[in-house]
């Protein structure tokens, strides 16, 4: 062992304590123990003077670091992160001489840093995040100038930052987000040249921005600071800025034009004023646009409605007026806040749903065309009547019998053509197409698509649930959008869905009954399912629920859930696998997942949904289909599809199942998928991140293998991704029990012990 100079048992499942004689080797210069389950303590006696590189990270050792360690002259790569080490970092860590990477985040340590980290030598990679540290950052961190990054957020740093930071031309990132600094943020700091990466969120600096920032900036998060002053014009026109989130600070001014690369916009809770820039269409990659809570006045420009990925908007507490655009409703956002401002007129017809229930609220001059149960606005034609009730009453009355007369004359000369339209070939007008034996006919559903019947938008119509022969069967129809700019767009989808759906036979997919058509609508009627979707049960908090509110008496506990994962997977094999050619849906997301009254999940939707030319050769759409949260980073990427991006989003729902969040609530992370992967990435563990209302410690093994198969299934390689096959087979098996001390093959394929 004397002549021992690597030790690599990484990645082993190595359990029980590290032997005391590791580090006495006086030869040994790396060692490698790391991604075991070791514990104990790390042995305090280092006779190893002469070792290079520790890593004994991802594991579960506890204690203190050896004092032992502060004489190793010739360390240059400490790594000791995702354990649970506790106590103070030794000064003599810091006068280490060839010290180049230092990772100890994810630990317990507490106290102040070593005031001489990076003093004596050439510190590249500085993280300490995720732990109890007091005291400031060190001065000296980039004394030698080769200081790459410094992650120390989540701490209880103080202070300023240090001065040297802003002389620091090698920073890539600085993430500090969540201590208590305070002060101004050193000049040079905002411009370093190199710097990528600025997140600052959840301190108490101060001070204001600089005129330009760094060129190489994608990405500056400062949220709950005491920032002020103006947000400089066109601050990110000679930079590659991405996210842009400056949150609850205090910026006045207006706000800057030039933003046309941005991805996420968080201005709220500011004190900003003046107008929307009017120029706002040209911020085509905007999908996040966040500016409540401020003093923005003037009207909403309808430029706003032409942004292609914009799909969280909240303009709500501002002094907004005039009307709402109604090309806004081009948008189809999956969040939408306009309530408290002075907006007058009707709204958009597109927001005519429950969806957006919340959307409007304290705008005392909104008004809707077919106001809903939970859409709080007044109905805009009986506020017509109301203002017309002026002190020139006669007039109006002589008017209003003109008009009456005069509308009388032109309802009968309808009624009359109708009548002879129907008399001589209705049937001709409307033309169905029947794919199961009905109990229903055209007109049945054509006199149910009144706006009592609405229970919906999708992406590309409305839905409506219609009672047919007066009895207790129902039906869904699906009203394809009408928009002429589209036609030939939708002409497409309709047919597409229409061919996909009358072929299949599947209990876990929607049962299309017919199709109803003519030259200016297109109707497609599916079997009713009381349940509704997925979404409205595992979201119901959020926003107002759009059937019976007895669903808030009922929680969709995890063996439904399990359930509802098992039928969705199963829909979704069976295209991929069973049809051919095989079928990729494009736009899986728990709002297409519909529940009968037993909880049987049934795939919906195929508007977006494609059929491959071969299997496994990839196509490419000439436009990216899906929604925010669900869609597959290649997809957006490149526009290239095969099965594995419907594997992706099916492991967003998985998420969604598991924790009990939105597909695109992912905290500063934008994205579920996103701030799961985090959360493992910390070493938190999985239980942390389980939906507290149906977590029970009899489930918890299930739901930790689901969760972990949702990460699989949004691995940001396709390649790696399993195909939906293996999805199912995971699901059906990890709720089996094991018999006679037998493994169960699949879940150890998956999840090795």
């Amino acid at each position: 062992m004397e002549a021992l100079e690597q030790l690599d048992l990484s990645e082993n499942n190595l359990i029980g304590k590290i032997p005391d004689s590791l580090f006495m080797p006086k030869n040994l210069r790396i060692v490698y123990l790391y991604k075991n389950k070791l514990s104990g303590e790390i042995p305090q006696v280092v006779k190893a003077l002469n070792l290079d590189v520790i890593d004994l990270s991802e594991n579960n050792l506890t204690g203190t670091i050896p004092d032992d360690f502060g004489k190793l002259g010739n360390l240059t790569g400490l790594a000791l992160f995702f354990n649970q080490l506790s106590g103070k970092i030794p000064d003599s860590i810091g006068r280490l001489p060839k010290l180049i990477n230092l990772r100890l985040f994810n630990n317990n340590f507490s106290g102040s840093l070593p005031p001489e980290f990076g003093r004596y030598s050439m510190l590249e990679e500085f993280q300490v995040s995720t732990n109890k540290l007091t005291g400031q950052l060190p001065e000296h961190l980039c004394d030698n100038g080769k200081l790459l990054g410094v992650v120390a957020f989540e701490n209880q740093l103080n202070g300023g930052l240090p001065k040297s930071l802003g002389n620091c031309s090698s920073l890539e990132l600085v993430k500090i987000y969540k201590n208590k600094f305070s002060g101004n943020i050193p000049n040079g700091l905002w411009t370093s040249s190199n710097l990528t990466m600025l997140m600052l969120s959840d301190n108490s600096f101060t001070g204001e921005l600089p005129g330009r920032l760094a060129r190489n900036l994608a990405r500056l998060e400062m949220n709950n600071n005491r920032f002020s002053g103006k947000i400089p014009q066109g601050m990110s026109s000679s930079t590659n800025l991405l996210v842009l989130k400056a949150s609850n600070n205090l910026f006045n001014g207006t706000i800057p034009r030039d933003l046309s690369r941005l991805t996420i916009l968080l201005l709220d809770r500011n004190q900003l004023s003046g107008s929307l820039p009017s120029d706002i269409n040209s911020w085509k990659s905007l999908n996040t646009l966040n500016l409540s809570q401020n003093a923005i006045s003037g009207q909403i420009p309808e430029e706003l409605g032409s942004l292609p990925s914009l799909t969280e908007l909240d303009l709500s507490e501002n002094q907004l007026s005039g009307l709402i655009p109604s090309k806004l409703g081009l948008l189809k956002p999956t969040s939408l806040n306009l309530s408290s401002n002075h907006l007058t007129g009707s709204i958009p017809t597109e927001f005519e749903n429950d969806a957006y229930a919340y959307s409007f609220l304290n705008n005392p001059g909104l008004c809707a065309n077919r106001p809903s149960r939970y859409l709080n606005l007044e109905n805009c034609s009986s506020r017509h009547q109301k203002s017309s009730k002026t002190s020139y009453k006669l007039i109006a009355w002589i008017i209003g019998l003109v008009v009456a007369v005069l509308l009388g004359l032109f309802i009968s000369f309808f009624v009359i053509r109708n009548y002879k339209q129907g008399k001589h070939g209705l049937h001709l007008t409307w033309k169905l197409v029947s794919f199961q034996k009905l109990n229903f006919t055209e007109l049945d559903i054509l006199s149910g698509l009144t706006a009592n019947n609405l229970i919906g938008s999708g992406g590309s119509g409305q839905v409506y649930h219609v009672v047919v022969n007066h009895s207790s069967d129902s039906v869904a129809v699906k009203k394809i959008w009408n928009n002429r700019k589209l036609e030939k767009k939708l002409e497409k989808e309709f047919l597409a869905e229409v061919k996909i759906l009358s072929s299949i036979r599947h209990a876990n997919i929607v049962k299309l009954l017919c199709c109803i058509s003519n030259d200016n609508s297109k109707l497609l009627v599916y079997k009713y399912l009381d349940n509704r979707s997925l979404d409205q049960w595992l979201h119901r908090k959020s926003r107002a629920t759009t059937f019976s509110s007895s669903i808030n008496h009922v929680v969709l506990d995890w063996p439904k859930r399990m359930h509802i994962a098992v039928g969705a997977a199963q829909g979704l094999s069976y295209m991929h696998h069973d049809c051919s050619p095989p079928i990729v849906h494009r736009d899986v997301k728990s709002s297409n997942i519909l529940l009968d009254l037993d909880f049987n999940a049934q795939i919906a939707d195929f508007g977006l949904a494609k059929i491959l030319i071969k299997e496994g050769e990839l196509a490419t759409m000439s436009a990216v289909a899906g929604s925010f949260g669900y869609i597959a980073p290649e997809y957006a990427r490149t526009t290239k599809i095969n099965e594995k991006i419907d594997v992706y989003s099916f492991g967003v729902i998985l998420l969604e199942l598991t924790t009990g969040r939105k597909a695109n609530d992912g905290d500063e992370h934008t994205s579920l998928a996103e701030w799961a992967l985090r959360h493992i990435q910390d070493g938190k563990p999985i239980g942390d991140a389980l939906d507290e209302e149906v977590k029970e410690s009899c489930h918890l093994n299930e739901m930790c293998h689901v969760f972990k198969l949702g990460l699989y299934c949004t691995s940001t390689q396709a390649s790696t991704r399993p195909s939906m096959k293996e999805v199912l087979k995971v699901l059906l098996q990890c709720s089996q029990p094991v018999r006679n001390g037998e493994k169960n093959v699949i879940i150890e394929m998956f999840f090795p012990s």
